[in-house]
């Protein structure tokens, strides 16, 4: 007897979904916006690669004080030169050193003037000679010790051949400026003798702009043709500088003179950058006051007249 063959079960229907329909060309939209998603990152990758070796490489700047200091020999980063009518200083990548100011109609202080009262005229900013030969005429002669301090310290005075300025009055100047009570002899310690010849301890140039570059570019500063600087045994000024001042001190130049004496001289015997103490408070010599008074007011002089010392908080 047969039996029936049992009927196959029911399997249940396979439903094959249809893939949805892409709109031509977006495949290869697709594709490129993946890649775009790596390049993005890629760059994103290398521009911080870029900044953490900037932020890490040295670099120079030009004292009075405008780049930084790169190279030890130098004591000080020239300061920022004026930019601005009203002080403000101007972004520079020139220059994190010059002196390397502001406030315009600003009063000098009772201590903003050096001893001899002297006023002298600021000249046009055509007038200043931008470079010259790289030689100079030391200043004859020589002057008496000033100071009572056991550290006597020798210095010749320099022109730079060609210019208007004659050494011997340059070498005045920068005798009155040392002798002064308000000075650094006033710190017990440094006694000050001009001298011609022989080896002396530092030498105070008086230099175009170009000259300058050149000399401070040596201790990788950059002055950036406006500010001056203390490198070695040189004490480098800018006759930029020395002719125009600041606006600070546009009426008063034998002022700007002593504080860029007493500035770059104060370098030289180690002293480092402060800012102000306070609003109303004599301007430190040490502080860049090409780059703004920040509520200070003039002054040129390390010391006040009962000998002590106009300082502030050292900069970082």
């Amino acid at each position: 007897m047969r039996h029936p063959r049992p009927r196959p079960r029911p399997r249940d229907p396979i439903v094959v979904a249809a893939a949805p329909r892409t709109p031509a060309g977006a495949a290869g939209r697709g594709r490129g916006l993946c890649w775009g998603g790596v390049a993005a990152a890629f760059a994103v990758l290398v521009s911080v690669a870029t900044l953490a070796i900037n932020r890490t490489t040295p670099t120079a700047s030009g004292s009075d004080d405008r780049p930084a200091a790169a190279a030890r020999p130098s004591r000080s980063a020239p300061d920022e030169p004026p930019t601005t009518p009203d002080g403000s200083a101007k972004p520079s990548s020139a220059a994190a050193g010059a002196e390397h100011s502001k406030e315009p109609g600003a009063r000098t202080s009772e201590v903003g003037a050096p001893s001899s009262g002297s006023s002298v005229p600021a000249s046009s900013p055509g007038s200043v000679r931008s470079s010259g030969p790289g030689t100079f005429t030391t200043a004859g002669g020589g002057s008496g010790t000033v100071g009572r301090g056991s550290r006597l310290l020798r210095y010749e005075v320099v022109v730079e051949d060609g210019l208007e300025q004659s050494a011997a009055d340059v070498a005045k100047q920068v005798e009155d400026i040392l002798a002064d009570p308000r000075g650094w002899t006033a710190d017990g310690e440094s006694a000050f003798r001009r001298v011609t010849g022989g080896t002396p301890d530092f030498v105070v140039r008086l230099a175009t702009p170009g000259t300058v570059d050149r000399i401070c570019g040596r201790y990788g500063l950059d002055t950036g043709g406006e500010v001056n600087c203390s490198v070695g045994k040189d004490v480098v000024v800018n006759l930029r500088r020395w002719l125009l001042a600041t606006p600070v001190y546009a009426h008063d130049v034998a002022a700007y003179r002593a504080l860029i004496i007493n500035h770059e001289v104060g370098h030289f015997l180690g002293h480092n950058h402060v800012t102000c103490p306070g609003a109303g408070e004599p301007a430190p010599v040490m502080m860049q006051q090409i780059k703004g008074m920040h509520g200070c007011v003039p002054n040129v002089w390390p010391y006040d007249r009962e000998g002590r010392l106009i300082t502030g908080p050292a900069v970082p």
